[in-house]
C-alpha cells in the first residue's frame, strides 16, 4: 500500500490542466477502456512536445526525435524534493520520488524501463543516471563513484550497441545497473550484470544494419601511431566484417570520432589501466584481422599474443580423439569459415563480459554497512522484424516473462491497499500470459527443451528437424502454428521454414534458420586451447587453463538465458517497482510525426490498457482523508473555514454536503475511494469556481478607505485574541488542577491529586538522586520525604529494609537515567512511576508480546531472566533459550513506543535468530536485564529503522515512524512498521 499511496498526491495539478494540454494522468481518463481515447490523449500531448504521461505511478514516454529544452540543470532543481505529482509529468519526477522515498523507507527499489528499439529506453536510462549525479550529496570520494557511474554507459554503449534497422543506437545486450546509496543518500557503489549479448551481429548484419560501434569508433577515431601498432587502416571498407553492407559505414546521427574520445575518456576515469587499453584495442583488432582471413593469407595472430603458426593451426584443423592419441584433422573450406566465425563470436563475447566485471570492480563499495538500491532495468523491448530469428524468440520471451512479473506486482500492489484500507476488492479480468510462458519455457514439452534436446541429440539435426519436433509435441497449441498446421488463409501468410507465436503483444513470425547453430554456440576445443597460449592478459583470463575441457557439451544459449532471466525475477521481486514505458511515434525517426497504427501497436504490446484497467478496477482516485479535506473544505459552510472534529469526520460532513451517491465512493481506514472521474471533476470545478469567488473576496476589491482596512485588522485581532484565549483556558485548567491536587495531597489516591502525587514523588527522587547518604546506615543524612511517601513506606528513615529498598530502587532508576535520559522518547514520563519490582534478585519476568520472524505474528509470551539465560515462555513450555554468552546486543527505536530487539549470535541456520518484543515494562525490563546479566554496554538506542537476522545470511526490519495514531503492521516491503502516536510531554 506504501507504493500505491504514493500515487495519490498526483490529482491537484492533472486536474486544473485537464483542459489545455489532456491529461496528464490516465487513470483520470473517463474512457479508460478505450484505446481511441487512450491514443487521442497521447497524440494530443506529444504534439505539445509534452512527452511524458502517468498511468498513476508508471510513466509512459514518447520519444520525440528532437532535443527538447526540459532537462537542465534548472529543470532537475525545479523536480527536485517535490511531490510526485505537483509538476507536470517528467522522468525528473520519477527518479526523485523513487529516490526520496527509498530513503524515507530505507528500502530498494528498481526502474523497469522497457519498449522497442528506438523508443528512447537507453536516453530515459541516462537522464536517471544523470539526475542522481545532480541531485545526491557531493564528496570528493562520492563524486569519483558519481563519474564512474556515468561514464560506464559510453563504455558499454560503444561494446555493446549498434545501429540497427529501427535504432542508430540500438543495445544489442540487456543491462541491469544496482546504484548503491548510503544512509544520506550518497552514490558509493554500483553493479552491473549484462544479458544476452548478440554476438552473432560481429560475423553478421543484417542489410541497413552496422557492427557494434566500437570497430567503427577504432578505425574512424583511433590515434594513427594506435593504429600502425595494431595493423589497421582508416578505412571500414578493408575488413569484411564491416562492410557487409556497404551504405553503413558511415551514419549520420554518429559521430565516431567524438565518440572513440569519450570512450578514451571513460576507460581512464573507470581505472583501467593502460596495459588493460592496450590488450582490449588489441582484441579488437584482432577480430577485424579474423574476418579477413580467407586460409591462404598470412595471419596477425601476434594481436592476440598468439603465434601466427598455432594460430593459423586452430583455425584450419580439428582435434579428434582416437582411444588412446589426438588426431588433427584438417577443416573443409565452410567448416573453417565457421571455425574462425566462432572464434571471433567467443573472443568478443568473453571480452564483453570482461569489461563488465573490470567496470564493476570500479563500482564497487568497499563498505559493507548496509546499504540501499536503486536498480536501472534497460533490456530490449519486444522485437518483430521482418525476418525474426533466435535472438528475436529470446528477447520476446524475455518481455513475456517481465508482462508475467508486471501484472502480478500490479494486481498485488492494489489488492494490498484495498485489504488496507479495508475495502472489498473486486476481482480484475485481465489476460494471463502463463500459457505463453508455459509453451516456451515448460519442462520437457516447451520450446526451449524441444531445441535443447535437438541440439544435443546425436544424428543428424537439422533446423527443420527441429521445427517437426515442434509441430509433434506441440501442434494443438492455441498459441502456436506453423504452415503445415496452419488453414489455407493462414498458410499464405507463412513459409516452409517459419512457426508463428501469439505473444501477448500479438503475432509474431520466426524463421528457423539458425536457431540450432546460434543455441549450440560451440567453439571447438582446439579453439579454446589456441587461446590459451595467449600473451593478451585478457585473453588468458576469458580462456582460462582451469575450464574444465568436459567431453560433455556446455549449457546452451537459451537454457543460460532462461536461468539468468530467473535470477534476474528474483531482484526484482525483492524490490519495490517503477515503470517508465518507452514509445516510437514512427518508422522514420521524424519528430512531430505521430503514426496511429504504430503507437497502437506499441500501447497494446507494452500492457498500458492492461495497467490502465487494474489501476482503475474499482476506484480511480483514493486520498487521504486530510488531504482530501484540506483542499475541499470551503465547498462546504460546516467544514470551512476549519473543523473541528476529525478528518474521516469532516469528509464525510463534506460529500454529503456535495451529493455524492453511495455507489460513487467508499470510505476506508485513513481514504476517500471515489470510483468515476467525472465526480473527481465535478467537485474540481466547483472548487476552482469557489477559489476564485475567495479571491476575489480577500484581493481583487481595492482596499481603498479606512472602513475595509479596519474590518481586516479587526479579523486578525480576533483570531489572534482567539489563539491567546485558549492558551490561557489550558493554563487555567493546569493550575487548578495542580492546586486541587495540593489541597488534597492527604487524601487516598484519585483522579484530581493522581498527577500531583506523581509529580512530588518525582520530585522528590530528583533531588535524592543528588543528595543520597554514602552508606545505607546512615540514618540521619536522608533527605525528608513528602507525607505522601511516608505513608506508603518511602521513608528513608522509617527501617533499615526500606532504606535498602529505596536506595536499590534509586540505584535501578539511575540505570535507566544513563541507559535513556535524552535518548528515547518516554523516559521522562516515566521516571515518576516506580518499578513493581525493586527487589535485585536472582530472576526477573515480565509478559511480553514476541513478534513472529516470519509474517511478523504477535504471540504473547513470558520474558525471564535468570543469572545464565533468558527465556522466552508459553505457560510452561521454553520456547526458545538464549545464553547471555549470544546475546551480542539489545536495540531499542528512539520514539515512544514499546519495542526491544534481542540479538543473537546464531550460525546454525536451524536455529532461532533474533527476538523481536513488545514489553509494558520496557525500562523496567531492560534495567533489570543489564543488571542481572551485566550488559550494560549491549544497548543501543536507534533512530529509523533496526536490522535484526531471521536466521543466519537472512535479515529482516523494524521500521519506526510516528503518526496520528500508533499502530503495529507489516508494510508492503515485508518490514514490521511500528507508528506511534506523536510523544507529547506535559
Amino acid at each position: 500500500w506504501h507504493f500505491f499511496s504514493r500515487e495519490l498526491k498526483n490529482m491537484e495539478a492533472s486536474l486544473t490542466a485537464r483542459d489545455r494540454v489532456g491529461i496528464q494522468d490516465f487513470v483520470l481518463l473517463d474512457a479508460y477502456t478505450s484505446e481511441t481515447a487512450f491514443l487521442d490523449n497521447l497524440k494530443k500531448r506529444f504534439h505539445e512536445n509534452l512527452i511524458y504521461t502517468y498511468i498513476g505511478t508508471l510513466l509512459v514516454s514518447v520519444n520525440p526525435y528532437k532535443e527538447l529544452d526540459n532537462y537542465s540543470k534548472k529543470q532537475m532543481d525545479t523536480y527536485m524534493g517535490v511531490n510526485f505529482f505537483e509538476l507536470p509529468p517528467h522522468i525528473y519526477a520519477l527518479a526523485d520520488n523513487v529516490f526520496r522515498t527509498m530513503l524515507s523507507e530505507f528500502n530498494n527499489h528498481f526502474i523497469l524501463i522497457s519498449g522497442e528499439s528506438g523508443a528512447g529506453k537507453t536516453e530515459a536510462s541516462k537522464k536517471i543516471l544523470q539526475y542522481y549525479a545532480v541531485s545526491c550529496p557531493s564528496t570528493r570520494l562520492l563524486n569519483n563513484i558519481r563519474d564512474r557511474l556515468l561514464l560506464s554507459n559510453p563504455v558499454l554503449e560503444a561494446f555493446g550497441n549498434a545501429k540497427t534497422l529501427k535504432n542508430d543506437n540500438s543495445s544489442r545486450f540487456g543491462k541491469y545497473m544496482d546504484i548503491q546509496f548510503d544512509h544520506q543518500g550518497g552514490a558509493v557503489g554500483g553493479h552491473i550484470l549484462s544479458y544476452l549479448l548478440e554476438k552473432s551481429r560481429v560475423v553478421h548484419q543484417n542489410h541497413g544494419e552496422r557492427n557494434f560501434h566500437i570497430f567503427y569508433q577504432l578505425v574512424d577515431g583511433g590515434e594513427d601511431d594506435l593504429l600502425r601498432w595494431l595493423g589497421l587502416q582508416r578505412n571500414c571498407q578493408h575488413y569484411s566484417y564491416l562492410v557487409q553492407v556497404w551504405d553503413c559505414a558511415k551514419v549520420s546521427s554518429i559521430n565516431d570520432k567524438s565518440d572513440w574520445r569519450t570512450v578514451r575518456k571513460a576507460l581512464s576515469v573507470i581505472e583501467f589501466s593502460e596495459s588493460d587499453i592496450e590488450h582490449l584495442f588489441g582484441i579488437i583488432a584482432s577480430v577485424l584481422h579474423l574476418g579477413n582471413i580467407k586460409f591462404e593469407a598470412d595471419v596477425r595472430g601476434y594481436l592476440l599474443g598468439i603465434p601466427a603458426q598455432v594460430l593459423q593451426q586452430g583455425l584450419t584443423h580439428r582435434k579428434i580423439e582416437a582411444k588412446t592419441e589426438e588426431v588433427l584433422s584438417p577443416f573443409s573450406v565452410d567448416h573453417a569459415v565457421y571455425a574462425r566465425d566462432a572464434l571471433a563470436k567467443a573472443i568478443y563475447g568473453r571480452t564483453f563480459n570482461w569489461l563488465v566485471n573490470k567496470v564493476n570492480e570500479s563500482l564497487a563499495n568497499k563498505d559493507s554497512s548496509r546499504k540501499t538500491v536503486i536498480g536501472l532495468l534497460d533490456i530490449y523491448g519486444f522485437e518483430v522484424f521482418n525476418v525474426n530469428s533466435f535472438e528475436q524468440f529470446c528477447i520476446n520471451y524475455c518481455n513475456e516473462k517481465l508482462q508475467q512479473l508486471f501484472i502480478r506486482l500490479t494486481l498485488k500492489s492494489e489488492q494490498e491497499e484495498y485489504e488496507m484500507e479495508g475495502i472489498e476488492w473486486e476481482p480484475v479480468p485481465y489476460f494471463n500470459n502463463k500459457i505463453i510462458c508455459d509453451l516456451v519455457e515448460e519442462k520437457y514439452r516447451g520450446i526451449i527443451s524441444l531445441l535443447d534436446e535437438e541440439c544435443l541429440r546425436p544424428g543428424e539435426a537439422t533446423d527443420l528437424t527441429f521445427l517437426e519436433k515442434m509441430e509433434e509435441k506441440i501442434g494443438g497449441h492455441p498459441h502456436f502454428v506453423t504452415h503445415k498446421l496452419a488453414d489455407q488463409k493462414t498458410r499464405k501468410t507463412l513459409d516452409r521454414g517459419d512457426f508463428r507465436l501469439l505473444h501477448y503483444a500479438g503475432e509474431v513470425t520466426y524463421c528457423v534458420v539458425g536457431f540450432l547453430d546460434k543455441n549450440n554456440d560451440l567453439l571447438y576445443r582446439n579453439g579454446k586451447e589456441v587461446m590459451r597460449q595467449s600473451k593478451n592478459a585478457i585473453i588468458r583470463h576469458c580462456f582460462p587453463s582451469t575450464e574444465p575441457d568436459s567431453k560433455r557439451r556446455p549449457e546452451t544459449v537459451v537454457t543460460q538465458f532462461k536461468s539468468s532471466l530467473v535470477g534476474l525475477t528474483e531482484i526484482l521481486m525483492s524490490k519495490e517497482p517503477w515503470y517508465v514505458r518507452c514509445i516510437k511515434p514512427n518508422e522514420a525517426k521524424q519528430p512531430g510525426r505521430f503514426d496511429d497504427v504504430l503507437v497502437r501497436h506499441q500501447v497494446k504490446y507494452l500492457g498500458l490498457m492492461e495497467h490502465l484497467r487494474v489501476r482503475r478496477a474499482g476506484f480511480a482516485y483514493r486520498r487521504k482523508y486530510e488531504i482530501f479535506l484540506q483542499r475541499y473544505k470551503p465547498l462546504c459552510p460546516d467544514t470551512w473555514p476549519n473543523w473541528k472534529g476529525t478528518a474521516a469526520e469532516g469528509v464525510r460532513c463534506l460529500i454529503k454536503h456535495l451529493g455524492y451517491k453511495s455507489n460513487e465512493y467508499k470510505m476506508g481506514r485513513t481514504k476517500i475511494f471515489i470510483r468515476h472521474p467525472r465526480t473527481l471533476f465535478a467537485t474540481e470545478d466547483a472548487f476552482q469556481v469557489c477559489k476564485h469567488k475567495l479571491g476575489e473576496m480577500l484581493f481583487c476589491k481595492p482596499i481603498c478607505n479606512a472602513e475595509d482596512t479596519t474590518r481586516i485588522e479587526t479579523c486578525w485581532r480576533g483570531l489572534m485574541a482567539r489563539k491567546e484565549r485558549e492558551k490561557r483556558s489550558w493554563a487555567v485548567k493546569v493550575i487548578k488542577k495542580f492546586i486541587k491536587g495540593f489541597m488534597t495531597r492527604n487524601q487516598p489516591a484519585c483522579s484530581e491529586n493522581t498527577e500531583y502525587l506523581a509529580y512530588v514523588r518525582q520530585n522528590y527522587l530528583t533531588r535524592l538522586k543528588e543528595n543520597l547518604p554514602k552508606t545505607v546506615l546512615e540514618k540521619d543524612s536522608w533527605l525528608t520525604p513528602p507525607p505522601i511517601m511516608q505513608e506508603v513506606g518511602y521513608s528513608p528513615r522509617s527501617c533499615l529494609h526500606r532504606r535498602a529498598m529505596v536506595l536499590i530502587s534509586l540505584l535501578l532508576k539511575l540505570q535507566t537515567s544513563s541507559m535513556f535520559k535524552g535518548k528515547k522518547e518516554n523516559y521522562p514520563f516515566s521516571v515518576c512511576r516506580p518499578f513493581l519490582d525493586t527487589r535485585i534478585s536472582k530472576t526477573y519476568s515480565v509478559p511480553v508480546v514476541k513478534y513472529d520472524r516470519n509474517g511478523f505474528r504477535p504471540r504473547l509470551r513470558q520474558l525471564i531472566f535468570s543469572l545464565e539465560a533468558a527465556y522466552l515462555v508459553e505457560e510452561a513450555k521454553i520456547k526458545q533459550r538464549i545464553d547471555y554468552s549470544f546475546l551480542k546486543g539489545v536495540s531499542v527505536s528512539n520514539l515512544s513506543d514499546n519495542f526491544l530487539i534481542l540479538h543473537v549470535t546464531c550460525d546454525d541456520t536451524k536455529k532461532k535468530g533474533d527476538l523481536v518484543l513488545q514489553c509494558d515494562y520496557l525500562f523496567e525490563a531492560l534495567t533489570k536485564l543489564c543488571v542481572i546479566a551485566n550488559k550494560q554496554n549491549c544497548f543501543k538506542v536507534v533512530q529509523g529503522s533496526i536490522r535484526f537476522d531471521i536466521q543466519p545470511g537472512r535479515e529482516g526490519f523494524v521500521d519506526f515512524k510516528s503518526g496520528q495514531e500508533s499502530i503495529v503492521y507489516r508494510a508492503k516491503n515485508g518490514h514490521l512498521t511500528v507508528v506511534r502516536a506523536e510523544f507529547r510531554q506535559c
